[in-house]
């Protein structure tokens, strides 16, 4: 996508009704990836599941979603599951046999419902678009590649482009700069509470979007919590 406008205007659809009235305006649209543009977290959370009754014990969504958006130096069901079973495990081979599990249970996997249908209309208005991931680029860029998704957008930043990932805010501002955008004036969509606590870090207003992996939390720090991004609509007849 070349030659970003200056932003867009949203409104809110509810239940298949028609949009709320009243815009509201952002210079661009910043996306985290796993769980918002495909739903990637799920498949990751049953193989962590299966990990741990393999070993008789369970793993609860709320305990799990502590790490979700960021990595396990925040929260690590490695040292969970060691902490449970009082022994150490051989997580080199464990962690091998579980990432062939992910992708096998990935592998069909299409973008989340209402992401393709708004970047189009995003596209379209030429507004500068995003991905914010603390994922690493072999896994985003791949997952962009094959769902035909990297063409929409200005910027891919990842674990390693930024010091730090999420819940600290690098990756955002990171984003911002490369933008060329202030994040007063922009848009970040998230379905983690580390993603939504960063992206406010940063300055940027927040909608999160929960999937069946995250439903569980609290958002009550985001500006706005909406059921998918069927709901968002980008208002055609408000100048761009």
């Amino acid at each position: 996508m070349e030659n970003p406008g200056t932003g867009a205007s949203f409104v809110l659809a509810r239940n298949g009704h028609p949009p709320h009235a009243g815009a509201v305006n952002f210079d661009a649209v910043l996306f985290d990836f796993d769980g918002i543009l495909v739903d990637t977290e799920w498949a990751i959370y049953e193989a962590w599941q299966r990990t741990f009754r393999a070993h008789d014990h369970d793993l609860p969504l709320e305990t799990y979603t502590r790490c979700v958006g960021s990595d396990f130096d925040t929260w690590s069901p490695k040292t969970h599951l060691e902490d449970l079973t009082g022994r150490s495990f051989d997580w080199h081979q464990l962690d091998a046999d579980r990432q062939v599990e992910i992708r096998a249970d990935l592998e069909k996997s299409g973008p989340m419902p209402g992401v393709v249908a708004l970047l189009d209309r995003l596209q379209t208005a030429g507004t500068p678009l995003a991905v914010v991931s603390s994922s690493n680029h072999a896994w985003v860029d791949g997952w962009l590649e094959k769902l035909r998704l990297a063409p929409y957008f200005n910027a891919v930043v990842c674990r390693g482009d930024a010091p730090r990932i999420k819940p600290a805010p690098d990756l955002w501002l990171e984003a911002l700069r490369q933008l060329g955008k202030d994040g007063t004036s922009c848009l970040a969509i998230e379905d983690s509470l580390n993603g939504v606590h960063s992206a406010k870090e940063a300055g940027l207003t927040v909608w999160a979007v929960p999937n069946r992996t995250t439903a569980c939390i609290d958002f009550s720090e985001a500006d706005r919590v909406l059921p998918s991004l069927e709901s968002v609509e980008w208002k055609s007849d408000t100048p761009v």
